[in-house]
C-alpha cells in the first residue's frame, strides 16, 4: 500500500462527504420548502478535489508499466505451466506470414 492508494482512499472519502453534504442540503431545502437549483460551491470544490485525487491515484497506484515488446527481457518465459492441457500450438495464426513485405508507393 503506497502513497497512491492512500491518496485514492482520501479522494473517495472526500467524494462520499460531498455526496452526504448534497443529500443533507436537499433535505434542508425540503424542510424550508425551497427549490433545489444546484449544489453549493463548497460541494463543487470538494467534487473537483476528489476527482483530481482519484485520477492521480488511478495513475499512481497500479505501479510501473511493463514492456510489451516481444524481444524484451522482461517477457521471457521462465518455466512452462504445470498444466499443459490448455496449451494450443495449432491455431489459425500460422497462415499469416511472419514478415510482411508491404511497400507503400
Amino acid at each position: 500500500m503506497g502513497a497512491g492508494f492512500l491518496v485514492g482512499v482520501i479522494g473517495v472519502l472526500i467524494l462520499s462527504h460531498a455526496t452526504y453534504s448534497t443529500i443533507q442540503y436537499r433535505a434542508l431545502l425540503k424542510i424550508t420548502e425551497e427549490e433545489f437549483s444546484g449544489p453549493s460551491i463548497d460541494v463543487v470544490i470538494e467534487l473537483i478535489v476528489s476527482l483530481a485525487l482519484c485520477l492521480w491515484a488511478a495513475m499512481a497506484a497500479p505501479g510501473n508499466f511493463k514492456s510489451i515488446h516481444p524481444q524484451s527481457e522482461e517477457n521471457r518465459v521462465v518455466a512452462l505451466p504445470a498444466n499443459l492441457d490448455f496449451m494450443i500450438f495449432n491455431h489459425r495464426g500460422k497462415i499469416f506470414p511472419l514478415e510482411t513485405e508491404l511497400k507503400l508507393k
